[in-house]
Order: C-alpha cells, then sequence, then structure tokens
C-alpha cells in the first residue's frame, strides 16, 4: 500500500495514483482542474476548531496529532473507504499547509498505514438453549393430520359433486 503526500501548488504526476484533497477549505487561487483530483474528502480533514487551535505551529503538534486521530475514530466509515482506495493502489493525500512535516496529511497517512482498528470479530451463532421439558409440554401443539396438504392459512377447496 503507497501513500503519498503531496502540496496542492505542487504539479500533478502520472505516479501519483488517485489524488484525493485532505482540506477542509478548498485552495485559495487554485481550480479543480488544476488539482487533478479524484475527490475531495473533508469528513476527514480536522474540525474547524482543531484547525483554528492548531494554527501549522510545531509546537502544538504532538497534541494535534493526539486530537485528530480521536477524530478519525468517528471517521471509520470515510477511513475504510479510503484505506480500500489505498490497498487497490497508489493514492495520493493532497494538502494546501506549507510545513510538509507538521499537517493533517501525515497523521491521516500514519493511521491509514496502521492496521484498521480492530472491531468486534464475527462469531459464529451460538445455540439457543431448549425449552425445558414444562415449558416444552406447555407450548406444544396438536400435529397436523400426516394426509393434510393444504397450509394452514388456507380453507380447504370445496368439492362439489354432481
Amino acid at each position: 500500500m503507497e501513500i503519498r503526500l503531496k502540496r496542492v501548488y505542487d504539479p500533478p504526476e502520472p505516479g501519483d495514483g488517485q489524488r484525493f484533497l485532505v482540506d477542509r477549505l478548498w485552495p485559495r487561487g487554485l481550480s479543480k482542474d488544476a488539482l487533478s483530483l479524484d475527490g475531495w474528502l473533508k469528513e476527514l480533514a480536522p474540525s474547524d476548531a482543531l484547525r483554528r487551535w492548531f494554527g501549522h505551529e510545531p509546537a502544538r503538534w504532538e497534541e494535534f496529532r493526539k486530537r485528530y486521530r480521536q477524530e478519525l475514530v468517528q471517521k471509520a466509515e470515510s477511513l475504510a473507504r479510503l484505506r480500500a482506495a489505498a490497498r487497490r493502489g497508489t493514492i495520493t493525500l493532497v494538502y494546501a499547509a506549507r510545513d510538509p512535516l507538521h499537517n493533517q496529511a501525515v497523521v491521516l497517512r500514519e493511521v491509514l498505514l496502521e492496521s484498521p482498528a480492530p472491531t468486534a470479530a464475527p462469531t459464529a451463532p451460538q445455540p439457543r438453549p431448549g425449552p425445558t421439558t414444562a415449558q416444552a409440554r406447555s407450548r406444544s401443539r396438536p400435529r397436523r393430520p400426516a394426509g393434510r396438504t393444504t397450509p394452514k392459512n388456507q380453507r380447504p377447496r370445496e368439492i362439489t359433486g354432481p
């Protein structure tokens, strides 16, 4: 699984594979055609509050990483779709930040490369305990006669003779 990171201002290259913008805000001065994107994943971008708090200050990086990872836990479905795209081929996470080492795409890449969060493993259906003998007797129904072929919810056809 190859996941590349690239600034929006860097030109697209053939080896980029699928390109996804991972910013909440559209980058200034760029058209959709110029970016050559396969998708804009603003739902995977940090919340506005977290983005403003971080302000791309390296001193807040570790705390930003921690908080952003917590936000991503709530985005499991979107992460799974992006991870599936990465398994099919190269993807490039495109971002507008100036700092290539301290931005949300770096954290998102880390999360995608980790194994997916464990979910409840599917288990085989457990046999249900049967009724006790007394319960079975109280719920027993009269059996249908062996020769009956009409379902219970239908009345038998009346046969009229000559």
